[in-house]
């Protein structure tokens, strides 16, 4: 086998250390930012295949289906040198993929032995939102005379008590207090709940894990489970909630086959229910404890910008040891740049790009992060002004477009008769058919034979016909193969478009671009699964170029940019309220979060990072002194100890001078000029 390893000379020697460890005892990867992360757990899957592990024997969790894609792309590419083509595509993990995913895999696998329905749907947020309003106003909770939670808050509610492993009385407490008072009705409010999914054969995202880990309670299935993998290896674990980590621990209850890859310096995912606890505290939880290797090199950035991310995060009180280096030569300092006021801040972004884009630079290779969507708005501004186009990261997310929504409601209905929220929705896209139609309807589809029952209710006068090609086309549909039963959904959905929206054609390039999705799934029951668990990020990524621009600046919120990298990055707003949030205060846990969504931002940048702080923000509507500037402090993580690591600059010189007031001259009366063009 000494030929299979000659690629491990690829690595240094801490990622090889990591690839070649035997798995008699538990493995922790702590891999620094920008310090092939990837490349070494690829590395890592091919090594242990080459020497004799079963595929089919390797599980392999992420937290998004690219990146599941891409590691099993690298781990085929790297077998490919000693096995040949087709072997090394059939060598590739056969469990990877998202917690959800695989979960929602083993669920099917073993419905019969467990009391489930092996046709189960899968609800996404809205969908399970939808179902939670159903259930509080049947519990006659939407007619209380006190704010009772809304079906969103709810969901949130119920998936951070599942997610956590916490009670709901602490999930009140630490995370919702507003709400405590209605714990007693909240408890019984999330019991018809689930009553309700268990009624009608569908899991929602959370249900995904908490049956996989209720199954794994089981000791004698959870053997059995357990029993049929030999490697089971966890990416980005800083970035795993309690439940999540339970799952692995009862997987690999001893650790022997046990790899968890992460950094504790970029768990950034609490308001996700993820905990760095469990990250921090994972080598001791084993007997002998987790052998634990350090990724230290950093291939990604120049050594005057470690050296400033370094400093910043060592200022954490708890974390893992790790100094980040790097043999890339040259670059000068961060830039820590001191304006005026938010719009100044725009001003000089914007003036710094189209520098870098005349140097040489193009647009897409820088990028603006921020720690909330708002703090862009004067900055979008600014950039349509001076005509740079951008692409903001963070906007509407591709399966909450309502007429993506429909289209797949309408297949998750053909697959599950008895989904009531799909049923709920589809019917209400049927001419003349309001809310009590529609639970009518459902009702009768969740009555024996479904279609046929359906088939039989009278539909309201001015409904009926479109009812009954409805009808027609449920049944047409629930027998064709795939992907011709949604093809001829889409087709369908296209031509009643006009009825439901005004803006048709950017709605049928997303049908289109749905249809297209579809193309490479091998069954409609896997495309609801895995398009529910990891869904495209945003419609304008699935319907084609955002702009008609080749180039654009890169618009991102900070928990958007982790895992990307450029060679120029500006990060707004580095003052306290902004990065910390004020809303991120409360305790020692957020604030050291906030340290970390820092650091995080500045080990994105390869060549060029500025940090801007603006000295003073435009507050509106102060209460009797109306609109007001307040100053503003540069952040607490950036101490005078750590302005050694920047090189200061104001701009522009005149930062702080006062605007010019507008010139006095006539009166004029554009309102009432408004007014004269309509008569």
């Amino acid at each position: 086998m000494a030929a299979n390893r000659s690629f491990l000379a690829e690595l240094n020697d801490a990622q090889r250390a990591a690839v070649e460890h035997d798995g008699a005892t538990p493995l922790m990867v702590i891999a620094g930012a920008g310090s092939g992360k990837t490349n070494t757990l690829a590395h890592r899957v091919a090594h242990l295949v080459l020497g004799g592990v079963d595929p089919k024997r390797i599980m392999l969790a992420t937290f998004s289906r690219r990146a599941a894609a891409e590691l099993n792309h690298r781990v085929e590419r790297l077998l490919r040198r000693d096995l040949g083509p087709e072997a090394a595509a059939a060598a590739t993990p056969a469990y990877a993929g998202t917690f959800h995913a695989i979960g929602a895999r083993l669920l099917r696998e073993y419905a019969e032995r467990i009391g489930l329905d092996v046709n189960f749907t899968i609800h996404d947020r809205e969908d399970s939102a939808d179902l939670m309003n159903l259930t509080r106003h049947a519990a006659g909770l939407s007619e209380t005379g006190q704010r009772f939670p809304t079906k969103a808050t709810c969901v949130a509610i119920y998936s951070r008590v599942v997610n956590a492993r916490a009670t709901l009385a602490e999930t009140l407490g630490r995370r919702f207090p507003w709400a405590a008072a209605h714990e007693a009705a909240l408890a019984q409010l999330f019991a018809a709940y689930v009553e309700a999914k268990q009624a009608q054969g569908v899991l929602d995202y959370d249900d995904l894990l908490l049956y996989l880990a209720q199954a794994l309670a089981e000791p004698a299935l959870a053997a059995e489970i357990a029993g049929r993998f030999d490697h089971l290896l966890v990416d980005e674990y800083q970035d795993t909630n309690s439940l999540q980590a339970e799952i692995a621990l009862k997987l690999r209850p001893r650790g022997v086959g046990l790899t968890v890859v992460g950094d504790d310096a970029q768990s950034i995912y609490s308001f996700r229910a993820a905990t760095v606890r469990n990250i921090l505290d994972f080598p001791q939880q084993f007997d002998p404890p987790a052998r634990v290797v350090a990724l230290e090199r950093n291939y990604r950035s120049t050594a005057p910008i470690l050296a400033a991310s370094n400093a910043v995060i060592a200022l954490s009180p708890e974390r893992l040891p790790k100094t980040l280096w790097t043999e890339k030569s040259g670059g000068g300092p961060p830039r820590l740049v001191h304006v005026g006021e938010e719009i100044d801040q725009a001003r000089y972004v914007a003036t710094r790009v189209l520098e870098n884009r005349e140097a040489g630079a193009t647009l897409k290779s820088q990028a603006v992060l921020f720690r909330t969507g708002s703090h862009s708005a004067a900055l979008e501004l600014e950039l349509t002004r001076r005509n740079i186009p951008f692409v903001k990261f963070g906007g509407l997310k591709f399966l909450d477009a309502a007429h993506v929504k429909d289209a797949l409601a309408l297949l998750r209905f053909v697959e599950n008769p008895r989904d009531r929220v799909a049923g709920f929705r589809v019917m209400q896209l049927l001419p003349g058919v309001g809310p009590s139609h529609a639970e009518r309807m459902v009702g009768a589809a969740a009555q024996g034979d479904a279609f046929a029952t359906l088939a039989a209710y009278t539909a309201p006068a001015k409904s009926r016909a479109a009812f009954a090609e409805f009808v027609a086309l449920a049944q047409r549909v629930a027998a064709l193969p795939w992907p011709a039963d949604l093809a001829e959904i889409l087709a369908w959905r296209r031509a009643t478009l006009p009825e439901s929206y005004d803006d048709v054609a950017p709605r049928i390039a997303d049908l289109d671009a749905l249809e297209r999705i579809a193309g490479s799934y091998p069954s409609r029951e896997r495309f609801l699964s895995e398009l529910t668990l990891d869904p495209p990020d945003a419609t304008s990524n699935e319907a084609g170029p955002p702009l008609r621009d080749e180039d654009y600046l890169i618009l991102s919120t900070i928990h958007s940019a982790k895992g990307m990298e450029w060679k120029s990055v500006f990060v707004l707003n580095c003052v306290d309220g902004c990065i910390p949030s004020d809303l991120a205060t409360g305790s020692t846990p957020e604030i050291e979060e906030e340290r970390r969504l820092l650091y995080v931002a500045m080990t994105r940048a390869k060549e060029d990072l500025d940090l801007i702080v603006p000295r003073r923000f435009h507050v509106h509507g102060q209460p009797r002194n109306g609109d007001r500037h307040v100053l503003a402090a540069r952040t607490r993580f950036l101490p005078a100890s750590l302005l050694k690591h920047f090189e200061g600059v104001t701009w522009p010189p005149a930062a702080c001078a006062p605007l010019a007031p507008a010139r006095e001259g006539p009166r004029i009366d554009l309102k009432a000029r408004m007014r004269a063009m309509w008569g």
